[in-house]
């Protein structure tokens, strides 16, 4: 039997909750929420690293991202990196990417047979450079929120060629199965709208979340190395969140597009690297680890499936095995994801290796618990998610509930081995590059 075609978009910067089909009172995603309603909405699903190329490069080859030694946006992958492409051709697929991957590098295919069009080269690090990740680093301005409004940009005609190259292909009828990966721009910064999309948001219905000083000194660090402790007026948060709701709306009628020249038969995936914290703990961007940042959306559609929502703890590691199995494969024993056809709830894992953290961080989420290890030398945060939502209460003077979620985080990697490990691989680069 012939196995289904298989469509699988992939955003940027989309967090969970800023969705009609989420609950959210103002932002508006028919196509996304049409989906939803045909397919299964996984509710907690969490990247694997809240950074775009180490969550990309994780979610591709199915692995944590200490496995593949996706440390930061500057990591190339090299030639034993195996992709959705290189597993699905065992199934007789032909795999074709349109538009964002950030794969770095002169290998823009990476196990993929064809694709349609390309990244924006100026996100793209063909050098290798690691981050510096030193206490007095900060970044040139706080522009990820300031550089806001309506206005044409070209993330915005990245995404739309992204969707017309995808459409082309879809209307050349194939006689093998394909697997088309669609990747966009939106809604990741600037928050620069295209006015139609921006007019459809009243700066009024924005309810301001607290942006009080993260007691804690590596948020601390983090807000004041991305220059988010750089104060914003009242008019700038609101415009800066409406223009991300228009952008969220802007990439969900790309999607809508896409929805309507495929048939009801094919496989449909929707999900994003990562989220945005949107001023949330008073941090704009992500690389940390609340729910704003690491939480994120997931749709399956599959003519199998019954819809309805998911409660079970998944993540971005669980895509390829999924792949795997609507391709007819066995499962792969090396990924340490499970196919989504058949969740199965556990703790999910999520680590950052880049700029604004000295040290590695490292985040499970098991059950209600967010435990979050910042180093030795650091106090841990813990969040109770389900009693306490927008994580405000720290519980981490709990000695013992402390050590057991501790203990749970190193059943699955030693962090302290694997801070190392990062360390090590970026200071290589650095001196490859220096040498050179």
């Amino acid at each position: 039997m012939r196995p289904p075609n298989v469509l699988v978009v992939l955003s940027d910067e989309h967090t969970a909750a800023a969705a009609g089909w989420a609950g959210h009172p103002h932002v508006r995603t028919p196509h996304l929420d049409q989906l939803a309603a045909q397919g299964v909405s996984f509710d907690r699903v969490y990247t694997n690293s809240p950074m775009c190329v180490p969550s990309r490069l994780s979610v591709m080859a199915g692995q944590y991202v200490h496995q593949i030694g996706a440390w930061d946006n500057g990591v190339i992958p090299g030639p034993s990196f195996r992709t959705w492409g290189h597993h699905l051709r065992e199934a007789g697929y032909t795999s074709v990417i349109a538009g964002r991957t950030h794969f770095n590098g002169p290998d823009r295919l990476l196990g993929f047979d064809l694709r349609l069009t390309d990244d924006l080269d100026f996100w793209l690090d063909h050098s290798g450079k690691p981050p510096r990740r030193t206490t007095d680093w900060r970044r040139p301005s706080n522009s990820h929120v300031t550089e806001h409004g309506p206005g044409d940009h070209v993330h915005t005609t990245h995404d739309v060629a992204a969707t017309d190259a995808a459409l082309d292909f879809l209307r050349d009828p194939r006689s093998e199965p394909f697997l088309l990966y669609v990747g966009y721009m939106h809604p990741h910064f600037p928050l620069v709208a295209p006015p139609a999309y921006r007019a459809l948001y009243d700066p009024a219905d924005v309810e301001l979340p607290s942006t009080a000083d993260d007691e804690h000194p590596v948020i601390s660090r983090l807000r004041h190395g991305f220059r988010n402790d750089e104060l914003l007026t009242e008019e700038e948060l609101r415009e800066a969140t409406v223009c991300y709701w228009a952008l969220i709306s802007h990439l969900d009628h790309q999607i809508g597009r896409l929805l309507a020249a495929v048939p009801d038969d094919t496989v449909v995936i929707y999900t994003s690297d990562h989220g945005e914290m949107a001023g949330h703990h008073g941090i704009w961007q992500k690389q940390c680890f609340y729910e704003p940042a690491v939480r994120i959306p997931l749709l399956l559609r599959h003519p199998s499936v019954q819809p309805g929502r998911n409660h079970d703890h998944v993540s971005l590691v669980d895509v390829l095995p999924t792949l795997r199995d609507i391709a007819g494969l066995t499962p792969d024993p090396a990924l340490p994801g499970r196919t989504l056809l058949d969740p199965v709830d556990r703790p999910v894992l999520s680590e950052y290796h880049a700029q604004g953290m000295v040290d590695g961080g490292f985040m499970l989420k098991s059950g209600p618990w967010k435990y979050c290890y910042h180093g030795a030398a650091q106090r841990p945060q813990v969040f109770n998610v389900d009693t306490d939502p927008l994580e405000l209460y720290d519980l981490s003077t709990d000695e013992a509930l402390v050590a057991r979620l501790d203990s749970e985080l190193r059943s699955i990697l030693d962090p302290d081995r694997i801070d190392v490990l990062a360390k090590s691989d970026q200071a290589e680069r650095l001196a490859t590059l220096t040498r050179g």
